[in-house]
Parts: C-alpha cells; structure tokens; sequence
C-alpha cells in the first residue's frame, strides 16, 4: 500500500530535521558567554570562545598589565634651575598624556601643582611628550630623547638641553607568579613585549620565567613582533594602554583590562574586569577550552543520532511518532549537555 512507503518518508523527515545540530553550537556559546561574564569576564562575539580554545602563544606588555602601573619616584635629580619649577612643568605636559608613567607623575608632583599656559603638546608614542611653555620648549621622555652614560629611566629637556632626571620604579600585580606559573603548566609559551628598557623588562622576566623578552618595542614593533608570533602558533596579545592597540588589534585574539584606555578596550575582544591581577585570564582560556569541547560533544550527538537513525526510520522500522519523540529527545539532550558547560571545573 502507498501508506507504508509514505509513514518511511515522514519518518525520514522527522529524524533527519536539523534541530540538534542548529542547536549544537549556539546553546554551547550562550552558556559560556555567561559562565565568563559570572566571572568578571565580558567576551566580544562567540567566535571569540572557540579562538580561545586555539591559542598556543601568550604576549604580555608589561607596564599595567604584569605591573601595577603605579610608580613611584625613587630618584628625582635636577642639573639646571629648580626642583618645584620642574615638577610643575612635568605635572603641567604630563596631564595630557593618559600613559600609566605619566599618572604617575601627576600624582608624584601634583603638590607643586599651578596652572600653565601650554601649546604645542606633542605626544610620540613609546618615545616622549613634549609642550611649548612661554617661549622654551620642554619635552620628557625615554633615552631615545637623550643618550647618556648614567642609567635613568626619564629625561627632561628644556630647549634640547637636559635639565633633570628621574629614576622610577614600579611592582608586579598580585599573584603574578603563580598564574604566569600556571600558563606554562598547561603548556602555554609566554612573551614579554614592552617599550620598557632592556634591564627592567629582563628582571622581570627572569623573575616570572618567561624566556622569550622584546624591551624598547615601539607600537610598530609591536604589531611585527605579534604577526611573526601569530604565524607560528595561535597568539593571545594581553595588554592595556594606547599603545598596545595596534598588537591587540593584530593578534587572533586581544585581550584588554578593565582599567585600561577606552582605545585598548574597544579593539580587544575579551575584557578582564579585574584590576588588581591577571587571575580571570586562564579562566577565560578555560573557558574557551570547554565551551569548545561542549560544542563537539553536541555536534558528535547531533550527527550519530542522525547517522543511526535514518537507516532505521529508511527500513520502516520507526514510526514517525517515535521519531518525533527521539528528535525532541535528541534536542533535550544538546541542550543540557550546554547547561552542564556552567559547572564544569575551571581555573
């Protein structure tokens, strides 16, 4: 009779409607996307997740990201003219430069704080800040403004010619050694990139066990620097001031600060909310690990489902009713192997 062949093909239909794998994918993304924002973690898009899951390569900056951001002035050596008219040009051009070193300053002098009339403010980035004050032009910057014998870490010029030096220090974030640690148990390969000088950033490095150090990196060197990483390997940039941008911009995936500038956090793709230190970033690798495996796990049921049960509803042994039952089924259980994703163990 037609009936038989017709119920084979309502079977067929049934069991074969793609519910499970249209489902498969986007519940994983939804619950991982909250499990990360429970956790202080906001993730930009849900392709964000599975690149998560890829990344073998790990670059940090270091001022404000591996460090505090918050120096202080442990030397202030003045050569020409006086130590309060000083401080209050360097507070004076430093107010417009939103650089952690430069906030640092601001707070380190503002006691000597009054107002000045200021032109010609000119920012190079990694490099200097500079502003005509009456008729003398002062600029504050790294050695690349001024090469010296002593080591310092700030110039201050008055007409091209040095007036002052400042040494300054700063310190690692909290419980930095132990997620750097961490990392490299789960086998990721760590870099620091910084525009810091060469002694400073290979202390620090020695001190977290990171092999891989570029000190004095521009903001172009570091966009080189992540591209020729990247192509290695899968690479997560972690960084948070202006210049960081482009690298956070470059890498597969860029992972920004909650404190950091508005440019930093609009070009990255994951938000660490946390300030203090970088313990939501291997959750948030984690995360993107399991919310990965879930999806799998789901495409996995989806297909074998499939793959069994068409040859069976195909040889007239299922009836469309139990075929709708199981598909439903099929769909349940999709959807609450993605629910099983907000308990599963992370960092």
């Amino acid at each position: 009779t037609i009936s038989d062949p017709l119920l084979r093909a309502i079977a067929v239909l049934v069991i074969s409607c793609p519910c499970a794998m249209g489902l498969a994918t986007p519940t994983a993304v939804m619950v991982g996307i909250g499990r990360a924002a429970k956790n202080g973690i906001l993730i930009k898009g849900g392709d964000t997740l599975e690149k998560l899951a890829s990344i073998k390569n790990i670059v940090f900056d270091k001022t404000g990201t591996l460090t505090t951001g918050k120096f202080i002035v442990s030397e202030f050596n003045v050569m020409k003219g006086k130590k309060e008219e000083i401080q209050n040009f360097i507070y004076n051009i430093e107010q417009h430069s939103s650089h952690p070193i430069a906030k640092s300053l601001c707070n380190a002098f503002k006691s000597n704080y009054s107002q000045l009339s200021l032109s010609e403010i000119k920012e190079r980035k990694g490099i200097s800040i500079s502003a005509k004050i009456d008729t003398d032009t002062y600029a504050i910057g790294s050695s690349k403004i001024y090469q010296s014998e002593a080591n310092h870490d700030l110039y201050v010029l008055k007409n091209s010619q040095l007036i002052a030096t400042l040494k300054i220090t700063d310190e690692l974030k909290n419980n930095t050694h132990k997620i750097i640690e961490s990392l490299h148990k789960s086998n990721y390969s760590t870099t620091l990139l910084s525009g810091d000088k060469k002694e400073k950033c290979e202390k620090i490095a020695s001190d977290l066990s990171i092999k891989n150090v570029y000190s004095e990196q521009l903001p172009q060197d570091k966009i080189n620097q992540v591209e020729e990483l990247d192509k290695i390997n899968k690479t997560a940039m972690v960084g948070d001031g202006i210049n960081d941008a482009p690298a956070l911009a470059k890498a597969t995936i860029g992972i920004s600060l909650g404190n950091a500038t508005q440019i930093a956090i609009q070009t990255a793709d994951v938000v660490l909310l946390s300030n203090d230190d970088l313990k939501q970033l291997p959750k948030a690798l984690s995360i993107g690990k399991q919310t990965l495996l879930t999806i799998k796990q789901n495409l996995f049921w989806a297909f074998a489902y499939n793959l069994v049960a068409i040859p069976i509803a195909v040889s007239g042994l299922l009836n469309p009713m139990w075929g709708a039952l199981f598909m439903a089924f099929s769909d349940v259980i999709v959807i609450g192997n993605s629910i099983r994703l907000r308990y599963k163990k992370i960092f």
